[in-house]
């Protein structure tokens, strides 16, 4: 997901008519931290990581403090809701986001585990999974202590946060070579060319997609989906594309029949979608971009990647023209896979039952995954039948048990 700007990802950019869009700024005054010291400071003083609970609601997002001490943070979130949630702790510009836990569903809990530097931020809950989110300001206050890991647990992740950072470069450049050829195809009418690139270059993009959406400004342009689109928003990015290279009948285009795009349309959403993936490269091979991943980010960007699968891929939302989810769902598993193969010496030093547990799942999920393919990729999403849906998404859910473990394995 992130770096440095500034405008919403498709994860806090989904639809929201305008009058939820008022409550939800209403709501905002409704997210209410209590006694900031309290359970915070107390955890930290003895030693551990501070801990803030989170209690998400339909219209209020509560805090047990406003503020951490830096270090190890630890937010609590529990969804005490009726829809799903969200939890994103921002940048003080409220556009970044610095970490985050989705698809919480209602009476459950989950641990957001972090390294956090001293520094104004913002949290935000997000229930329904849509709009801006309830957001109140949070302070990380400047606690004088030195939480780095030492002696070999530091090489390791010093390590895994080098090995990490390459892998992100080496998707982008291949993300970037593969869109080119796409690019080229497509404004050249090569529909065939171009619908035989579009999911394997797509996958680039998939196994790195927790950075990726960090890009906040990037993230709508390049990936946003047309049921997420707001009112008067432009669509441009992929999708976009994919839907005129698989253009629909009327009944499954709301009835309506499908324009195709104009050459002068094909070659401005082209030239943009190219121009938008350059740019994702040229910030991630900036000098400040290591800086932005550590273990934390690592270990949560592995669940968040399961967290896509089970709430995008799996459901065959994603790839709604092409029906080509099955090619996404692998990438995110490979990326979510390489996260933990990076973190695999820190978390057999310190919890090998994990690791074992990690590796059981994530074969199991791969088997399920084997049946599936054809030639060089995977059978239609539109092939699959309910029995096969369900089995697939039991194995994600029995992944993502062990994998939301793996941060705090890591950091704590």
């Amino acid at each position: 997901m992130p770096r440095k700007t500034l405008t919403l990802p498709r994860a806090l950019t989904r639809s929201l008519p305008l009058a939820a869009l008022a409550a939800a700024a209403l709501a905002t005054a409704a997210c209410t931290p209590n006694d900031p010291a309290a359970a915070a400071g107390d955890d930290a003083s003895a030693g551990g990581p501070a801990t803030v609970t989170v209690s998400s609601t339909a219209d209020a997002c509560t805090l047990s403090a406003a503020e951490a001490p830096s270090g190890n943070v630890v937010f609590k979130v529990t969804n005490d809701g009726d829809d799903v949630t969200e939890f994103y702790l921002l940048a003080e510009d409220g556009l970044r986001i610095v970490s985050e836990v989705e698809n919480i569903g209602p009476g459950l809990s989950r641990d957001l585990v972090l390294t956090a530097k001293p520094g104004s931020y913002q949290t935000a809950c997000k229930p329904g999974m849509v709009g801006d989110g309830i957001r109140a300001p949070f302070t990380v206050t400047d606690s004088g202590a030195d939480v780095a890991p030492t002696g070999a647990i530091a090489d390791q992740i010093a390590a895994a946060t080098t090995s990490y950072v390459a892998y992100v470069k080496d998707q982008t450049e291949q993300l970037l070579a593969g869109t080119q050829e796409f690019v080229a195809a497509y404004k050249a009418g090569d529909d065939a060319t171009a619908r035989d690139l579009y999911a394997p270059t797509r996958a680039h993009w998939e196994r790195i997609e927790p950075v990726a959406e960090s890009f906040g400004d990037l993230d709508p342009r390049t990936d946003l989906r047309e049921a997420d689109l707001e009112a008067d928003q432009e669509w441009t990015g992929w999708h976009l594309l994919e839907k005129d290279l698989w253009q629909p009948q009327p009944d499954a285009n709301g009835g309506v029949a499908y324009t195709p795009l104009t050459d002068a349309q094909r070659t401005q959403y082209a030239d943009q979608l190219l121009a938008d993936t350059q740019e994702l490269s040229d910030r991630v091979h900036a000098d400040d971009f290591p800086a932005t991943i550590d273990a934390a980010a690592i270990g949560n960007g592995a669940k968040g990647l399961l967290d896509e699968v089970a709430t995008g891929k799996v459901t065959g939302e994603e790839e709604i023209w092409s029906h080509t989810d099955l090619w996404d769902f692998q990438a995110n598993v490979d990326g979510a896979r390489v996260a933990f193969e990076d973190l695999r010496d820190v978390v057999t030093a310190k919890d090998s039952a994990l690791a074992d547990q990690l590796d059981t799942r994530f074969g199991a999920l791969q088997t399920l995954l084997d049946g599936y393919k054809q030639g060089d990729g995977f059978v239609s999403y539109t092939d699959l039948s309910e029995a096969q849906v369900k089995e697939l998404a039991a194995a994600v859910d029995a992944l993502s048990e062990p994998l939301s473990k793996l941060t705090s394995a890591v950091v704590l």
